[in-house]
């Protein structure tokens, strides 16, 4: 009894950083500036994602695609909401696809 409850314990923790290991992660996530909003250390604006509680910059999308940063409800301004496909590796998620989503009014 005492090895089934550890295995289903371990498979549970496995199964939740799965996403944290060079697996695909695909889903909604906050998006906004690292250094504006996320207060994550860099030089400049870069875009970044927060998922799981985590902060990672992001790679393969940059803030200035996504309209003008600065702007009232640019990403330097506001977190938003984007659909990511993508991978973490070395702390940085590298997408695959970036759509940033429509603000809620």
């Amino acid at each position: 009894m005492k090895i089934a409850i550890l295995s289903l314990s371990m498979f549970f923790t496995v199964g939740c950083a799965v996403h944290k290991h060079g697996q695909e992660f695909s889903g909604i996530v906050e998006t906004a500036c690292g250094e504006c909003i996320f207060h994550m250390t860099g030089d400049e604006c870069d875009l970044a994602v927060k998922i799981e509680e985590e902060y990672y910059f992001v790679e393969g999308s940059t803030v200035d695609e996504h309209g003008d940063a600065h702007a009232e409800d640019g990403l330097c301004s506001v977190a938003r909401k984007a659909q990511v496909v993508g991978t973490i590796r070395g702390g940085v998620f590298y997408a695959t696809s970036f759509e940033l989503l429509e603000v809620e009014k």
